[in-house]
């Protein structure tokens, strides 16, 4: 149960967030810490760089006023010291000030600058008196040095404080974050309990269920891909009964008829040779019937199943065609059916012929089941430049226009009633599928209402 509620999304998304607030957080105590330091340092030099070159451009009759203004506005302190005796001309003597006469160590460093005769001198230090850190910039002009001095604040002080409101804005942060993931996680996972509820009733056979949208994307994609698959389950669920009633059908039949024509045989025409060869060939003729069943159905699962390998070989597609057409001479005479050839004199191609054999005589069986009442089936082979297209036409009622995606499935039927095949097991079309989609050959049905359906496909020279 603990390992359930660990692995929810409720308590995943608060772990998150809780993970994303205090990373935050740290972020940024790092840049109170280092970054805000190094950054007021940093703005404070260039501070004192743009004064240095505001000094550099003011003339001499105008720089001790305009002194006055630029220690005013920045808050710094500034001396105008001549080169002659050591005057200081200027001064601005601000309380606190390291310019003044008391600091042995500032008193040195101007001096020192001053021999040294450059144009600027930038200084870093700390100021012995005040124990602070402090920046020293001297820029040379006509007749001696302007010295700019400024402190660089202690910011010790506010971090502590800023620490401290950290320490607050923590505990809220982390409060805020377990109230959002609760209501998030209510959000995502209401929907999905939803889901996972009708899913369950959906493996409990009903088919029934919608799954509702959202407002959550992922989720909605989730619903339309389930209710799509309940559609497909519904439809395969139709298609299981009908194949249970089909097989049913298929095979109990010819068990009848085998059932009867023995008993006829052991009691009656026993007696009778012509008789009874008769009834044993009904008997024969049954047996047959139920072991195409058997192996068609077995044949398609080996297929699906990709157990099975196709063995090319180079073959006269024209012989494979009036050979599959042998078999149905006795529906000519007994049935009354014509078959209307249209062939080539040779068709050399390259394929697995047992298996393209298996769909020739597939779509003639389809043909023969559904041709109208003229009985009529038309087999044509059509050459061009690069492929021969092999079509199978009936003259029958045609198939819906909706209904041709599903034709090719097991034991598919527009009409749900069950009607016997004439030599048919039901799941010929799956067998052409599986036995062309292996081939990668071009392969599909063209339909035309109250006229009839051809079926096709496409096979490379």
């Amino acid at each position: 149960m603990l390992k359930r509620k660990i692995s929810s999304i409720n308590f995943k998304t608060l772990i998150y967030l809780v993970i994303f607030s205090v990373t935050i957080l740290l972020l940024l105590l790092f840049s109170q810490n280092v970054l805000l330091k190094y950054s007021y340092e940093h703005y404070q030099e260039n501070k004192m760089t743009s004064i240095v070159s505001n000094i550099k451009g003011l003339n001499s009759s105008e720089l001790v006023s305009e002194l006055e203004h630029i220690a005013y506005e920045n808050s710094v302190c500034i001396q105008y010291s001549l080169d002659i005796g050591d005057k200081i001309l200027y001064n601005t003597l601000m309380v606190g000030c390291g310019l003044n006469k008391n600091n042995s160590q500032i008193t040195n460093l101007i001096d020192n600058v001053m021999d040294s005769g450059k144009e600027t001198s930038n200084i870093k230090l700390i100021n012995s008196v005040s124990e602070t850190k402090a920046l020293l910039s001297g820029v040379k002009v006509d007749d001696g040095y302007v010295f700019v001095y400024s402190n660089l604040e202690d910011l010790n002080g506010a971090n502590i404080v800023l620490k401290g409101q950290l320490i607050y804005i923590t505990i809220i942060i982390i409060v805020l974050a377990c109230f959002i993931s609760y209501f998030l996680s209510i959000k995502i996972t209401k929907p999905i309990t939803n889901i996972t509820k009708k899913a369950k009733e959906i493996g409990e056979g009903r088919y029934d269920i919608v799954f509702e949208r959202s407002d959550v994307l992922e989720i909605d994609e989730l619903a339309n891909t389930l209710n799509h698959m309940e559609q497909d389950l519904s439809r395969l669920d139709e298609l299981r009964r009908d194949l249970m009633a089909n097989v049913s059908h298929d095979i109990k039949t010819p068990l009848t008829m085998i059932r009867a024509y023995a008993e006829m045989v052991r009691d009656i025409s026993y007696k009778d040779k012509d008789k009874m060869d008769k009834d044993l060939n009904i008997i024969i003729e049954e047996t047959e019937r139920l072991n195409v069943l058997v192996n068609d159905i077995l044949d398609l699962s080996k297929m699906q199943a990709d157990a099975d390998v196709l063995n090319k070989e180079t073959f006269d597609l024209v012989e494979v065609i009036h050979e599959v057409m042998k078999r149905y001479e006795i529906l000519k005479t007994t049935e009354d059916y014509q078959f209307i050839l249209k062939l080539p004199e040779k068709a050399i191609v390259k394929a697995d012929k047992n298996k393209i054999m298996q769909v020739i005589y597939n779509l003639v069986n389809n043909a023969i089941n559904y041709t109208g009442d003229d009985k009529k089936v038309y087999v044509t082979l059509m050459e061009s430049k690069k492929e021969y297209l092999f079509e199978v036409r009936d003259t029958g009622k045609g198939i819906k226009k909706e209904e041709i995606p599903y034709i090719w499935d097991k034991y598919y039927k527009s009409d749900k009633k069950h009607q016997r095949n004439v030599v048919s097991t039901g799941i010929g079309l799956s067998i052409v599928k599986e036995i062309l989609s292996k081939h990668k050959f071009d392969y599909g049905v063209k339909s035309v209402a109250k006229k009839g359906s051809t079926f096709y496909f496409k096979i490379k020279r």
